[in-house]
């Protein structure tokens, strides 16, 4: 961590992009998708021209009464101008808190709540369509990128406001609140300072100068509420690369792009990079520049990694993969040749960086953590953030002597060092071993997959529900040879991708997913019948749909949610 510290002056949101056009002022911001607080910038614009949209929307939150040291809730239809904004509050002195377009109303209300009457920035679609009334008397005023609504004002009534100079806070006050995926509830509300934040952006910094040295366009697909998205973009653009920001992932969509702009770096969560397998054989080889892969916070699956080191013609490209979470930064880190293998270890996350983050697995009974018996992994880091708002009990929780994170994973750590991650606390399935372990097993074996996850059925045993490319039948001659190197589990249940709980960052809640498969309350049933229940048809091993639920589970077929729970 002293590598951290060493004349650590705070990331400086608020002249990030200020900044990076004062040393590269022709270099080029590309978007997929129009800004919704300014339409007619187009899709490409130079640094120089982004800075300057910063700073005229940071004059009018000004005007509109923010000032250093208040919050200000960023809740907007997807894009990423709520990216810009916060950069725009940032440059106020206030605190930018970024809430997920995908959060529902309800939730949203509850955390604008917990900010304490702070400003809320919005949009017309999202008042009209989720946001319930109660959102007026929890925001102490309410601005609008785009739309009217009444008991809003436009941002646009404040258009030509005075600018104000950028307003720089110490580098130990808040800078920044994301939320916490949500994954086991109710959102957490993390804080983030301007010094956690340069602490995370100088590990992954030092990585990257070595690995790549010339300059090259950076692609990028990270949720625009997520912290990793703003050290992204400050180690692209302070280097002068030019940056494509996602946020559509549509392989059609992504394989259009990058056939035309030829990225080099590629930055995105694990999910986008298993949906983007299929550009592999596209023929325009629209991954054949890339130098890098990076995937954020969350191990990936080794046959996604072999699959696009593999569609890269560039002749020693790297999958980099972050271990880490959005209260902590990146910890851990591990790097992938082409010559890894789909039978290696994808439970192996990697070690901490050197004189920056560590880590360490603590026994969970007394006996030393192992791969029978995994231990809780805990990582320390300056990235760390310094509480979770309106909740510091919880904060307090995760943390114990010496500064140690509780990450919430089981693991162990091998004589070497290496960082072995087996499954969440809360997803342990005793007897069964690791369920990433599994399902990295079974996505290995079953190219028709697109997805598998394995979760605890209501009464206790390894229920796998399963996505296939296409939604077409699985095959289940095939999974049956698969499963039978692992414990035990119930039939397959099959749903249709889009269909999984996720979060913002497209993980899965494995804990909803559970729950709807208990309940029975997944997406309604298809013209199959009960038997598809789930989105997806219970089928009979000759891949027909089943007509009822009973003999497609005992006839070898997929079962419904009731069924498996």
């Amino acid at each position: 961590m002293l590598l951290q510290r060493l004349a650590n002056r705070g990331i400086r949101l608020g002249t990030l992009f200020e900044r990076a056009a004062s040393r590269h002022p022709t270099n080029v911001l590309i978007l997929d998708h129009d800004l919704d607080i300014a339409p007619g910038l187009g899709r490409r614009a130079t640094i120089a021209e982004v800075a300057e949209l910063v700073d005229d929307f940071a004059a009018r939150l000004w005007a509109a009464g923010v000032r250093p040291g208040e919050r200000v809730v960023v809740h907007k239809s997807d894009s990423f101008d709520i990216t810009l904004l916060a950069c725009a509050v940032a440059r106020t002195g206030a605190v930018p808190v970024l809430l997920s377009p995908s959060l529902d109303g309800a939730t949203v209300t509850e955390l604008v709540t917990r900010a304490d009457r702070p400003f809320l920035v919005t949009d017309e679609a999202k008042l009209t369509q989720e946001l319930p009334a109660a959102v007026f008397d929890a925001a102490r005023r309410v601005l609008l990128t785009s739309g009217t609504h009444e008991g809003a004002t436009p941002l646009a009534a404040f258009a030509g406001a005075e600018r104000v100079a950028p307003v720089t806070m110490p580098p130990e006050h808040p800078t920044l609140i994301t939320h916490t995926s949500g994954t086991t509830g109710t959102p957490k509300l993390a804080v983030h300072t301007g010094r956690s934040l340069q602490a995370r952006y100088r590990p992954q910094a030092s990585i990257l100068a070595p690995i790549v040295r010339k300059r090259e366009t950076t692609a990028l697909h990270v949720s625009f509420v997520h912290s990793r998205l703003f050290t992204a973009l400050a180690i692209s653009l302070l280097r002068g690369f030019p940056v494509l920001v996602l946020a559509d992932s549509g392989p059609e969509h992504v394989a259009d792009l990058f056939a035309r702009l030829r990225p080099g770096i590629l930055e995105a969560h694990p999910n986008s990079f298993m949906e983007w397998e299929e550009l592999a054989d596209d023929p325009r080889r629209p991954l054949a520049n890339v130098k890098l892969f990076s995937s954020t916070f969350d191990a990936i699956h080794p046959r996604t990694v072999h699959r696009l080191l593999h569609a890269t013609r560039r002749r020693a490209p790297l999958f980099g993969q972050l271990y880490g979470q959005s209260e902590i930064g990146p910890a851990v880190v591990r790097a992938f040749t082409r010559r890894r293998t789909l039978s290696d270890d994808g439970r192996c996350v990697g070690m901490p960086f050197p004189g920056m983050t560590d880590a360490r697995v603590v026994s969970r009974d007394g006996n030393p953590p192992s791969e029978e018996n995994p231990g809780y992994i805990e990582v320390r880091s300056d990235g760390r953030i310094v509480t979770y708002l309106g909740e510091r009990q919880r904060y307090d929780q995760q943390v114990s002597e010496g500064g140690w994170w509780r990450m919430g994973d089981v693991g162990y750590r091998t004589k070497w060092g290496c960082i072995h991650l087996l499954d969440r606390e809360v997803d342990l399935i005793e007897g069964f071993g690791s369920t990433l372990a599994a399902e990295d097993h079974l996505i290995g074996r079953l190219g028709q997959l697109a997805e598998v996850i394995v979760v605890r059925g209501a009464d206790g045993t390894a229920v796998p529900v399963v996505c296939t490319k296409g939604d077409e039948p699985l095959d289940l001659a095939a999974w049956d040879a698969a499963a039978a190197a692992l414990a035990p589990m119930a039939r397959p249940v099959q749903w249709r991708l889009e269909e999984l709980p996720q979060t913002a960052t497209t993980k899965i809640k494995r804990l909803e997913l559970a729950r709807l498969l208990a309940s029975g309350s997944g997406p309604a049933a298809t013209e199959a019948g009960p038997a598809a229940m789930g989105g997806g048809s219970a089928v009979k091993d000759d891949g027909r749909a089943a007509t009822e639920a009973g003999p497609a589970a005992t006839d070898g077929g997929v079962g419904t949610p009731e069924q498996a729970a």
